[in-house]
């Protein structure tokens, strides 16, 4: 895999303006490792520098929106086709990336809760002593999807009391691996890129929640800024993604 991404890099470049350029790209934390280290290998082949900037999926939608020099967006395939119908992106291209699964995490020093069915869920949500999910309204989705969980469940009340609200998955997986939190709530990529030790595992099938991304540019964008969109959804980099607990599409 790593020749294939390597010689598809080495030709993206042989095409690109000979200037560095310096794109900016706002994006989901869940998908967070992968594209740090496809930006690696696109600046090292071509000099040209991608700048990544992580958020929730609703808000790193939103600074995309506010700052007039982005170049890239991304963040779920749903909130991307919401603002091309209700036009805050107009004219451009959309890549899917790959699909993350909403799970749940634990501090790897000890064997954690089972949380296979919705009873074993709602007693491990009603023991924990400190829960940390990312915040609904910064635009989590896990988070919002947690909150639903949790009225479903008829803990609501109960684990609200006792839960601490992050910025974003990242920071929900510090939460739990600094000892500051007894579960965490997320998207599984972000669980296995901070420590896959930590994972529990998915929500019951009852409750399942799968999360395709994409990623979004102008029509007209430079030459750089299209060669890095294709290398960032190319069949090459579709196992660095599995690696990354990510679904690439077939």
């Amino acid at each position: 895999m790593i020749a294939a991404l390597l010689l598809l890099v080495t030709t993206l470049a042989a095409w690109l303006p000979a200037a560095a350029a310096d794109m900016r790209l706002y994006a989901a934390a869940g998908v967070k490792a992968p594209l740090e280290q496809v930006a690696r290998d696109f600046e090292a082949a071509t000099g040209h520098r991608v700048t990544l900037l992580f958020d929730t999926a609703g808000a790193a939608e939103q600074r995309f929106l506010a700052d007039p020099a982005a170049t890239f967006l991304v963040t779920t395939q749903a909130r991307l086709q919401a603002a091309e119908k209700d036009g805050r992106l107009r004219n451009g291209m959309t890549s899917v990336i790959g699909a993350t699964v909403g799970g749940l995490a634990a501090p790897p020093d000890g064997p954690g809760p089972a949380i296979a069915t919705s009873e074993q869920l709602r007693a491990a949500l009603l023991a924990a002593p400190r829960i940390a999910f990312s915040d609904p309204a910064r635009g989590a989705t896990v988070g919002k999807h947690f909150l639903m969980v949790i009225e479903e469940l008829g803990i609501r009340e109960q684990v609200l009391q006792k839960a601490t609200l992050a910025r974003d998955g990242v920071e929900t997986m510090h939460l739990v691996l600094e000892g500051k939190a007894d579960l965490g709530v997320t998207q599984i990529s972000e669980i296995v890129q901070a420590d896959p030790r930590a994972l529990l595992g998915p929500f019951p099938d009852r409750f399942d929640l799968a999360t395709t991304y994409a990623l979004w540019l102008s029509a007209d964008a430079a030459p750089e800024a299209r060669a890095f969109a294709a290398l960032v959804t190319s069949a090459a980099e579709r196992a660095r993604l599995r690696a990354h607990g990510l679904r690439p599409p077939e």
